[in-house]
């Protein structure tokens, strides 16, 4: 039987060669089938139907809706605060003894379900960035947001202050309690003493708008940029 030649195919073959006088064993070698084949053919039986196969089952299959759930908390949570398959896959295995998946097997899953879980939400692509060429201690970037921790077995709101130098990546952080005045500038005082020093250039700032409203109030209008230099 030809690979491109169905079944049905077949067994028609053989009723229509027979029918115009082509024996048994003529009908065998013709069609390269057994004379069980020929038989069933003959006496009007239908193939049966092909079985389909089952897919086979992952181990990760029982944590898969957790893991979709993850990343779907992720499409209303802050950058900094998303899931990473390395944070799932410890998630998975601290909260719920999933001790039998691998993080290679947590890090295959989330690489493309995370791209179908936006597209399903209708939320598009990440926003793509030109990359930036900065001078060795010229320019620094201060972010000043919300951060959900537990503490005592509680989820707590604090305050993350951090800067980062341009150049080298490198960044202090410091967590508050409150979003004060204070916080804020204690936070570059910190920032400062732990580099040894001030950026050349300028601060810039990212989310300036909520962390003015927060600490400097509304009717103080600063820049989004900060030069330090003389």
């Amino acid at each position: 039987m030809g690979n491109s030649q169905s079944k049905v195919e077949l067994y028609a073959a053989i009723r229509r060669d027979h029918q115009m006088g082509m024996s048994l064993r003529a009908l065998q070698r013709t069609h390269n089938v057994t004379w069980r084949t020929v038989r069933r053919a003959l006496d009007g039986q239908w193939p049966e139907p092909r079985k389909k196969q089952r897919r086979k089952e992952s181990r990760l299959d029982p944590y898969k809706p957790l893991i979709d759930g993850m990343l779907l908390a992720d499409l209303d949570a802050p950058p900094k605060q998303r899931h990473t398959a390395q944070r799932i896959f410890d998630r998975l295995v601290e909260g719920h003894e999933a001790d039998n998946i691998s993080y290679s097997m947590v890090r295959a899953y989330v690489k493309d379900r995370r791209k179908e879980v936006r597209r399903q939400a209708g939320v598009g692509p990440d926003t793509m960035f030109v990359p930036q060429t900065h001078l060795p201690g010229v320019e620094a970037e201060v972010d000043f947001g919300d951060l959900h921790v537990m503490l005592a077995g509680r989820m707590t709101k604090v305050y993350l202050f951090s800067l980062r130098l341009s150049y080298s990546g490198k960044a202090v952080h410091r967590v508050f309690a409150s979003c004060g005045q204070e916080a804020f500038f204690e936070g570059h005082v910190h920032a400062f003493r732990m580099l040894g020093g001030i950026p050349r250039g300028r601060i810039r700032y990212d989310n300036l708008r909520a962390a003015v409203e927060r600490v400097l109030g509304l009717d103080v209008l600063i820049t989004s940029v900060v030069d330090t230099g003389s």
